[in-house]
């Protein structure tokens, strides 16, 4: 019986291998932007992109080992359903490990497309220990690279010209760098062992300068980390910059979290992933000092961390009851921009403390997790922001924390997780949820949330509608439906209510969002989909009269018809429609963009990607978000905003094994204005020209 058991195996192997490479599947080079798109297709100026980009960069760099995971290991990647990731789980667990990675083909409830879009972040190793020194693994890490960027705007930006002295005022002020921007980053890391790295950036404006007075050494933002896994009882050690992400993220929220999207089941949960290194260039969000966790019992472990970070703020001087002196800042400034001399006298005057620990408990089995989360975050400085309308709930001190409990629990192909918060304030936060796979056609997604107005976590990242985890109660409908291969269905329906008042609406609101997707793949090479989403909220519709703030409800449409044709080995285009609509207070105003992109790639070596786009937004309610194609590990996601026409051209050359080059150039052409942009962002002209140029080189191939 085994004998035929091996033989059966050996020919699915065989048959999955030609099937695989018949379908031209990718190389290691993954089309972030494109498996962004799919899967996270949202136009939402408060989805902060950035830190979604690099953390899924993260998972592409540190691809999962499907031998040696977990079930909430492998929801961090958002891709299969609990049908399938129970499905996996059981067909190691009773044939043992997978010897390729197209063997994925043999279990079931594994579709082509599913395996497709898995293959960049996932690996399958015999796992043999690599019991060498440190320094000679990383020695001979063949994922080990450089990368250097330069990126620039070719007009000329009024924060480059010479000061006006008679204008006076903030204008009168400058740029003090140049409109070149230089990244640099080195990584040697290795799946479930080492990581260490170091990134520099100066951003457009800043100088280039060694100045420690105002903490300035050559460039003006570094970051680098050090982190072991696997090391006997010691499961994770992170020195430098990191993220820690527990529960669902209402305390520990930092990592790869995306809410709600065209991928309607898998992102609405957060996983526990623990300590991550950060590699990000984004200079705020992330920890600085050391971090660890410890494996006190087979089904118990227990994290520490200690974090002292310098933060942007505007200090002022005030006096107590007791006449003493202390500092009082209204804010951290979380732009990470030093290019002004007001800029450069913000940069790290706050100093910021965390300390924080959780402990975790794991059944034998892996499906039951509890844990208990706890953080103290200290200033250096006194919050004491401006009193308005809406914000008497928000922080003031300089002592926060944060204590809570978590649960998550795995039953078959049902998913239940939760998670209760409290401030040091008394504000609360809850949220729960269910992640099912009612049948092999069938998703559900259902998740309640409930977050005080006076609920302060600085570095939670909860499922919400706010950008801030506060003030707001909803709950979320999702579902998604598989007819057939060639057919799907997604959606979701999300009501929320904000009991007190908020940023442009100062009176307590409540509003809706759904999103309903069609997508029809008639073959491999042939992909459409059509989708509308709606999104309703209060705003006010003037300023106060009789002691009462008005509102009405803004409605935005937003429609997207999309078509992506692979016509040969070598070419392959993407032909889009976007338009919106937005109602408020009697007016409705409309946008809409039209793209076409081809790209070409001749062999391993080159490849072309272009785009023309034709766009007419002309409110800020209207502007279009798109995806483009960019350097590797750089992102794009303009706002066509005004009218115009955008383009661009990107070329990738691999010129041999180790070395890549990178070149791009975009450029978008307004009809509707002679003046771009506004204060020392300002450009005389209708022109936008950008331009990237990135070398990546492999150090041990």
């Amino acid at each position: 019986m085994k004998r035929i058991q091996t033989i059966w195996l050996i020919i699915l192997l065989l048959l999955g291998y030609q099937s695989i490479h018949a379908q031209t599947y990718p190389k290691k080079d993954i089309d972030i932007e494109a498996f962004v798109e799919e899967f996270f297709a949202l136009q939402d100026e408060e989805l902060n992109y950035e830190d979604l980009y690099e953390n899924l960069l993260l998972l592409y760099a540190n691809p999962i080992n499907l031998n040696n995971t977990t079930a909430d290991e492998l929801k961090s990647i958002y891709i299969l359903s609990p049908l399938q990731i129970n499905s996996l789980l059981e067909h190691i667990q009773t044939k043992g490990k997978l010897l390729s990675i197209y063997e994925l083909q043999a279990i079931p409830n594994f579709d082509i497309n599913t395996i497709y879009r898995l293959l960049p972040f996932v690996t399958v190793t015999d796992n043999i220990g690599d019991n060498r020194p440190l320094w000679k693994k990383i020695q001979t890490e063949k994922s080990a690279y450089f990368m250097l960027r330069h990126a620039r705007t070719w007009e000329t930006r009024r924060g480059y010209t010479p000061p006006d002295t008679l204008s006076g005022g903030r204008l009168s002020s400058r740029y003090l760098g140049s409109p070149d921007q230089v990244f640099a980053r080195l990584r040697i890391s290795h799946p479930k062992d080492y990581s260490l790295g170091f990134t520099v950036e100066k951003d457009p404006g800043e100088q280039f300068i060694w100045e420690p007075s105002t903490s300035r050494y050559g460039f003006d933002f570094y970051s680098g980390h050090f982190y072991l896994q696997n090391r006997g009882k010691l499961k994770s050690l992170a020195i430098g910059d990191y993220q820690v992400q527990f529960g669902q993220g209402l305390i520990f929220g930092a990592g790869f979290g995306v809410g709600k999207g065209s991928e309607t089941i898998a992102t609405v949960r957060r996983s526990n992933l623990g300590l991550r290194p950060y590699t990000s260039v984004l200079e705020v969000n992330f920890m600085r000092g050391a971090a660890a966790t410890y494996q006190l019992s087979p089904t118990v472990e227990i994290t520490g961390l200690y974090s002292l970070a310098e933060r942007d703020g505007s200090l002022q001087a005030a006096l107590d009851t007791l006449d003493n002196v202390s500092d009082v800042t209204t804010s951290l400034q979380l732009s990470g921009f030093h290019r002004t001399p007001t800029e450069l006298a913000n940069k790290n005057q706050v100093t910021e403390q965390n300390i924080g620990a959780n402990i975790t408990y794991k059944s034998t089995d892996k499906n039951l997790q509890i844990g208990t989360n706890f953080l103290q975050t200290s200033y250096s400085a006194f919050f004491d922001r401006p009193l308005r309308n809406y914000n008497q709930f928000d922080f003031r001190g300089n002592e926060n924390y944060n204590a809570g409990a978590f649960v998550n629990y795995n039953l078959q192909n049902f998913f239940l997780f939760s998670e209760v918060a409290q401030s040091k304030s008394g504000g609360r936060g809850a949220i729960a949820g269910l992640m099912a796979s009612l049948s092999y056609n069938v998703d559900l997604a259902i998740v309640w949330r409930d977050y005080d107005r006076d609920f302060h976590s600085f570095y939670g990242n909860g499922f919400g509608e706010n950008t801030r985890n506060a003030n707001e109660r909803g709950i979320y409908w999702g579902i998604k439906y598989r007819p057939s291969r060639k057919f799907g269905i997604n959606a979701y329906y999300d009501r929320f209510r904000f009991p007190w008042m908020r940023f442009r609406a100062y009176a307590p609101s409540e509003g809706h969002e759904y999103l309903i997707r069609l997508d029809y793949s008639p073959s491999r090479d042939i992909r459409l989909f059509a989708q509308v989403r709606e999104e309703s909220k209060a705003r006010n519709i003037s300023e106060q009269s009789n002691n009462a703030f008005q509102l009405d409800q803004g409605i935005r449409r937003n429609f997207v018809l999309n078509l992506d044709v692979n016509s040969s080995l070598r070419f392959s285009f993407k032909s889009r429609i976007q338009f919106s609509t937005f109602d408020f207070n009697g007016q409705q105003t409309n946008g809409f963009v039209i793209l076409q992109d081809v790209n070409f790639q001749a062999g391993n070596r080159l490849k072309l990607s272009t785009r023309f786009a034709l766009f007419d937004a002309g409110d800020f309610d209207n502007r279009q978000y798109v995806y483009e194609k960019n350097v590797l590990y750089a992102f794009s996601i303009p706002a066509y905003f005004g009218q115009g026409v955008r383009t661009y051209l990107l070329l990738q050359y691999q010129v041999n094994s180790s070395l890549t080059l990178y070149g791009r150039i975009a450029q978008t052409r307004y009809t509707d204005r002679n003046v771009i942009g506004s204060g020392l962002q300002t450009i005389e002209g209708n022109t936008l020209t950008d331009s990237h140029l990135q070398l990546r080189y492999y150090l041990f191939r």
